[in-house]
């Protein structure tokens, strides 16, 4: 499968120069890896924290996706 970096890169929504920006497959990796989700997870007010442990996605989803 080809990465579409670029066009990833357009509807991404982390909000630092991450290296990994548009390279969604090595962005969830390393993530994973750290016990983490990635940024573009998060709403932005989520995302904006730098906070991506699982324990504040979980606050962000059920306050954004599950009211």
């Amino acid at each position: 499968m080809e990465c579409k970096a670029e066009q990833n890169r357009l509807a991404c929504t982390c909000s630092y120069g991450c290296p990994k920006s548009g390279i969604c497959c090595e962005c969830v990796a390393h993530h994973r890896e750290n016990g983490e989700i990635p940024g573009c997870f998060f709403p932005e007010e989520g995302e904006r924290t730098y906070d991506r442990s699982i324990k504040n996605f979980i606050k962000y989803a059920q306050k954004y996706f599950l009211d």
